[in-house]
């Protein structure tokens, strides 16, 4: 694995900010993921309360609209975390940890999925993920984010990595070019959640993703979602259009109020035919 931050900032990290490099700022990805759990733990005690035990949607009070969905956000998020990983070295936050990585990998391991198969990662980020796809043998690797900052970045770790099979794009996913089409795989770990918080339409932006993702994954693809914000009932209902669950992948569980749930969801869905 590489150098990064994972659930806690890294020594480096911790270093740096103790010296001031980034004085005033928390690290931007960690205080998202921090206020997404928070908001998981608010709608868990809110399905406690209730009989049946459910979940409200993003929609409910529980989890309403938020600037943490927005892109002036994001870009001032991955501009912080560039200049740090020019400072230290360090790529930053892995979205939901280093077992979720572990997680889209061994399930790609157990399917054979082709190395060359085309893998798309929505959302990319620091494009860690994509980093440790090249180091288990993908070789067909596009990773896209709307954030300025994050390809920067991403080419930045790329680089460091020594890696060159890596095709990196700043790319809008609800309103991609022509070209981005024909994966076999689909990876998301945390951009769904993000568009859920947008304060402008975030139906409407759930259903241009289902859409988009119907236009660039190939039928029969492979579509691995991870979610903080969803349940699986949740998924199974903004993906029915077009998909179908083939598995739900094990995730770390929480007991919450005499219930157990899990603190994340992933999904694998198939696009139908």
């Amino acid at each position: 694995m590489i150098t990064h931050g994972s659930e806690e900032p890294a020594a480096g990290r911790k270093a740096a900010l103790k010296k001031g490099k980034e004085a005033g700022n928390s690290p931007g990805l960690a205080t998202f993921r921090a206020r997404l759990l928070v908001l998981r733990s608010a709608r868990a005690a809110a399905a406690a309360a209730r009989p049946e035990g459910g979940m409200a949607g993003v929609g409910g009070a529980a989890f309403g609209p938020s600037a943490l969905g927005t892109k002036p956000h994001w870009d001032a998020a991955y501009e912080r975390e560039l200049r740090f990983f020019q400072d230290t070295g360090d790529a930053g936050e892995i979205w939901f940890g280093e077992e979720s990585m572990v997680r889209v990998i061994r399930w790609l391991e157990k399917q054979k999925v082709p190395h060359d198969s085309p893998v798309l990662d929505i959302g990319t980020g620091n494009g860690v993920l994509l980093v440790e796809l090249a180091k288990s043998g993908y070789t067909n690797l596009t990773g896209i984010d709307y954030s300025p900052s994050a390809i920067k970045l991403s080419e930045k770790v790329r680089e460091k990595e020594g890696i060159s099979n890596i095709k990196l794009q700043v790319e809008d996913f609800l309103a991609p070019s022509a070209d981005l089409s024909g994966f076999q795989i689909c990876i998301d770990k945390g951009t769904f959640d993000a568009i859920s918080l947008n304060p402008d339409n975030a139906v409407g932006k759930r259903k241009q993703y289902v859409r988009s993702l119907r236009n660039v994954l190939k039928p029969e693809g492979f579509f691995l979602i991870t979610s903080c914000n969803w349940t699986k009932e949740e998924l199974l209902e903004e993906f029915r259009e077009g998909f179908e669950i083939l598995e739900e992948l094990p995730t770390p569980k929480f007991c919450f109020g005499g219930r157990i749930g899990n603190s994340v969801t992933a999904l694998v869905f198939q696009r139908k035919e």
